[in-house]
């Protein structure tokens, strides 16, 4: 197995735009996105979900020679043990631990970490690119990986009233049908602080942490996304000068087919979509009240007090 090609971890809360942001940076020369590999194990080898190609996982053939390359093949005994495994080292509540260096179980987290690494490094050897983007968000993960691998991460905030109105609606999963997951505003709220600090304190433990605005993202994705490739070393030195931007133009992105497992239903995009979308504000009283949940990091991550839904613009 070959070394580990550059991996880059995109975090953040759900429904922050984590998925966008990895659809727009999978369209660069040299980098393939590969989605949530978190829930790999569980909606692709066992539930046998659709790739992002529309494929069930079984049948897509990256997926197919990513599994032969990293594992011989994909395995239902690794399907049902290293879930399990995750249970026992990766986990919101250990992220202290992890930060403090104080985790333990060491021989478990390097083999759950060189799960991970070996499909990265499969993925990138099929694909024949010089970076994977993983989009599985949760800080635990990030933690881990971050305590054996080489990592870079983009860190994905948004208005947590948006975040919260967007947890709130009612949305079936492309791939069977079933409702998604709902939290209520107070949940959306905690989580959003959690897990963004988490994300603030990995910055201090010398992981290279690349904070990105949802808002900036999609009032101006060229820049954003030209200014991350040139900062995480995206960047194709012999492409011409804008050239690895051109799928961009203003508020809309030309998207090909991307192998991602898991994740937000824009997985399945292709072809033009606009990435301005009209959200429905909160109730009032919901509102204020994830506006004091978040207050302070709010307030430091440059949003107002006053909040109006997005809107297409």
């Amino acid at each position: 197995m070959a070394e580990a090609q550059p991996v880059v971890f995109v975090g953040g809360l759900g429904r922050s735009g984590t998925t966008l942001l990895e659809r727009l940076l999978g369209e660069l020369p040299g980098v393939v996105p590969l989605g949530e590999v978190v829930h790999l194990w569980a909606r692709g080898v066992q539930a046998d979900e659709p790739c992002g190609c529309g494929q069930p996982f079984s049948q897509c053939p990256f997926w197919s020679k990513v599994g032969i390359r990293a594992f011989g093949r994909w395995r239902e005994s690794q399907a049902g043990w290293l879930p399990r495994l995750r249970t026992r080292v990766d986990r919101t509540r250990r992220i202290p631990a992890l930060a403090l260096g104080l985790a333990g179980r060491d021989a478990e987290l390097a083999e759950y970490v060189r799960s991970y690494s070996r499909i990265y490094a499969a993925a990138a050897e099929i694909a024949d690119c010089r970076v994977v983007v993983d989009s599985s968000k949760h800080a635990s993960l990030a933690y881990c990986l971050a305590a054996i691998m080489d990592l870079r991460v983009v860190h994905v905030v948004r208005d947590p009233r948006a975040v919260a109105s967007s947890w709130r609606r009612r949305v079936r999963r492309p791939e069977d049908g079933r409702p998604m997951t709902r939290w209520t505003p107070v949940r959306t709220a905690v989580h959003w602080v959690a897990q963004n600090l988490a994300f603030q304190a990995l910055r201090r433990k010398g992981v290279e942490v690349v904070r990105v605005r949802y808002e900036d993202l999609v009032d101006d994705p060229a820049v954003v996304i030209g200014g991350l490739a040139a900062r995480l070393g995206l960047s194709d030195p012999l492409a011409p000068p804008g050239a690895a931007l051109s799928f961009l133009d203003g508020g809309r992105a030309r998207l090909g087919v991307a192998h991602t497992v898991s994740g937000n239903p824009m997985r399945f995009a292709v072809g033009g979509v606009d990435l301005r979308r009209r959200r429905a504000p909160l109730p009032f009283a919901q509102r204020w009240l994830v506006t004091a949940i978040t207050l302070p990091l709010l307030r430091s991550y440059g949003y107002r007090l006053r909040y109006r839904a997005e809107a297409a613009r």
